[in-house]
């Protein structure tokens, strides 16, 4: 596969991600900027798909038919796709805070935290990208057990859920990544909720909405705006206090279809 986007620390022991949780690594790979070292490692990452049990068939094989796509497309157009797609616009962002916390401070502390978390996992972030960069956050789960996976897997399953209804709204390919991550935790029905309201948002990558970003916002010394700041403060706490929550009802991740064990070959470089 492609490099790492997390590495181990040097005084960790390395390990290799749990049996059929390399399909985690593989769904990370498919939300990468397209490369030829993706198209290469396309064949390896159809063994992966095509080991886990854990997905039902039918999305199975669209997400090995997608990786059939990447490999054999124009790799300037997947690139100028993708740009258009994840690039413009804030709506399908893989950026997972963002889209809980926006430009708050709250989110910034909310990246520490996470930080702490692949810290104290044994982990460090070698990329350029913020440590809640989905394809990054995805490279952490694939080391972690299947009880944590799900846990993080449901507190994030409302931001999979509209990431899913968005893009499928584009036609995107992409949409499959968080729809197979919910079909882990058998989640894929929360997606239904968002489509109806997806349909009347107004687009935000049309040059209208991106040259309104630019514009500066009025920034507000009211009651009201002390109010928003506590509520962000609020949610900023409750992600950050996920491990002392308690949950009464904890996600899983399902078991495998049929009850086999994955298997695979593919050799993580």
């Amino acid at each position: 596969m492609t490099d790492a986007t997390i590495q181990l620390t040097p005084t960790e022991p390395t390990f290799e991600p749990a049996l059929g949780m390399r399909s985690l690594r593989v769904l990370a790979r498919l939300l990468d900027y397209p490369t030829e070292a993706l198209q290469d490692a396309c064949g390896e990452l159809i063994e992966v798909i095509d080991a886990e049990c854990r997905l039902g068939a039918a999305l199975k094989t669209a997400l090995m038919d997608w990786c059939q796509r990447i490999q054999e497309g124009e790799l300037l157009e997947l690139q100028a796709e993708y740009v258009a797609l994840f690039d413009k616009g804030r709506a399908t962002s893989l950026l997972l805070f963002e889209h809980v916390h926006g430009e708050s401070r709250d989110r910034g502390q909310a990246m520490v935290d996470l930080m702490a978390e692949y810290s104290a996992a044994g982990f460090e972030l070698d990329a350029r990208e913020l440590p809640d960069h989905l394809p990054v956050f995805l490279e952490y789960l694939s080391h972690c057990d299947e009880a944590e996976i799900g846990r993080w897997l449901g507190e994030i399953r409302h931001i999979l859920a509209l990431l899913t209804a968005r893009l499928e709204e584009r036609d995107a390919d992409h949409a499959l990544v968080p729809l197979a991550l919910l079909a882990m935790i058998g989640a894929e029905g929360d997606v239904e909720m968002h489509r109806s309201k997806v349909k009347e948002e107004v687009p935000d990558n049309t040059p209208e909405a991106l040259d309104a970003v630019w514009e500066e916002e009025v920034v507000r010394f009211t009651a009201t705006s002390d109010e928003d700041c506590a509520l962000q403060s609020a949610e900023g706490r409750r992600l950050a206090e996920r491990k002392n929550a308690v949950h009464s009802d904890p996600v899983r991740i399902m078991p495998s279809v049929g009850g086999a064990s994955p298997s695979s070959t593919v050799a993580d470089r």
